[in-house]
């Protein structure tokens, strides 16, 4: 059967049988308590899946791997030209980082139900954070670094966290961003005053830290691991929220969207294959960044829970250091498949409209390409599909 017309097949059976088509997909996560109650739809505006269901995302995502003979898989690459740096995280050295952070989140007293915010750059840490949180059924909100002072402040207000994760610096081609002093104007402008702050030094700009509110991350992460200190999972309801991320804000006060726990392990674990193709084992690459959703559902949460191995990139599609930096990352850490936006492509287009850096590389791996973010144009889509010689599915939603 070919591709189409299992796809087809797969739709219209999700559209005849909703609750039957989910719970044959629920059977694929490792659930606490079993959902008995598929949907409901009289909870809410548009009704509740997995009511009655107990769960823990951060479980699925590394526990069950590590039990299920992945511990020495790498689930995290992360690559970073602007630092010059490539780090790799088994599935195993993930675990020992999130039950450690967890702990020294659960000894500043956060817990079920708490709102922790990120406010972080691309680096391996921010995603031990959310996860942390997810371990122990805090809320994150991840606030992208690319925003200033007055956006900050507007999320702390209304999330009122009880914890702030965030960073020294951010590094963008020929200069670095410090954070800090923007956390800071961000905390001085919020009502809101939260008690504590975690810092991740980076060596390319330190910064000063509050004396009572700020913490040093490496010290308590150390502090942490040798008292052996390690935090269980919490078990928290299908429909209880696994994180807030909040709209840009353009048309008035940002408006925060809860995702829960349940469908979204689902929906996710059910889509890095039947739409994406990944087996588990593969290594996967979203070009996002962790402050949008798609940072979030296919950097972190989607390939973890599906055991696939998980490329970060700190970098940009040309500049760092030129347009070849896509097929080098492809290349270099054999992805099968990748999903970026459109935006990048036409930046590489332009600057290298031949392909000549694309055949500077081993792509032989190299199974698919995604597009969305925003509208792919028909002869940007044209000259992937010619260059790469793969599929490019613009499945821009």
């Amino acid at each position: 059967m070919n591709i189409q017309s299992r796809y087809h097949e797969i739709h219209a059976r999700s559209l005849r049988d909703p609750e039957g088509f989910w719970a044959e997909a629920a059977r694929e996560i490792d659930w606490i308590e079993t959902p008995k109650k598929i949907f409901d739809p009289s909870m809410g505006a548009y009704g509740r899946w997995f009511v009655d269901g107990v769960v823990n995302t951060c479980y699925n995502a590394l526990d069950r791997h590590v039990a299920g003979g992945r511990a020495d898989q790498v689930a995290l690459i992360h690559d970073s030209p602007l630092t010059n740096t490539v780090s790799k995280f088994t599935y195993g050295e993930m675990l020992k980082e999130v039950q450690a952070l967890a702990a020294v989140m659960r000894d500043f007293g956060v817990t079920k139900g708490d709102r922790v915010i990120l406010y972080m750059p691309m680096v391996a840490e921010a995603v031990f954070a959310m996860l942390a949180c997810a371990r122990i059924g805090a809320v994150h909100s991840v606030v992208f670094g690319g925003f200033a002072a007055k956006e900050l402040a507007t999320r702390i207000e209304d999330a009122k966290p009880k914890l702030i994760f965030s960073a020294s610096c951010g590094i963008e081609p020929g200069r670095i961003v410090q954070y800090k002093p923007l956390l800071d104007e961000a905390i001085r402008l919020s009502s809101i005053k939260p008690q504590t702050c975690v810092i991740l030094q980076r060596p390319q700009q330190a910064c000063d830290l509050t004396e009572g509110r700020d913490h040093d991350w490496a010290q308590l992460r150390r502090a942490a691991l040798d008292a052996g200190k390690v935090a269980a999972c919490v078990p928290v309801k299908a429909t209880d929220p696994l994180y807030i991320l909040y709209t840009s804000g353009t048309t008035g006060i940002p408006k925060g969207v809860v995702r829960d726990n349940g469908g979204h392990l689902v929906a996710l674990k059910w889509s890095m294959f039947n739409l994406y193709g990944v087996k588990p084992g593969e290594v996967w690459w979203c070009g996002s960044d962790i402050g949008w959703v798609v940072g979030h559902s296919y950097i972190i949460y989607g390939p973890l829970i599906h055991g696939a191995t998980s490329i970060m990139y700190e970098g940009k599609p040309v500049g760092t250091p030129d347009a070849g930096a896509f097929w080098r990352v492809i290349s270099e850490h054999q992805a099968v498949a990748f999903f970026t936006a459109p935006t990048a492509f036409r930046a590489i287009k332009k600057e290298d409209p031949a392909g000549t850096f694309i055949r500077k590389y081993d792509l032989s791996k190299f199974r698919t390409l995604f597009l969305a973010g925003e509208r792919a144009d028909p002869p940007t889509v044209e000259w992937a599909e010619a260059q790469l010689k793969v599929p490019v599915i613009d499945h821009w939603w």
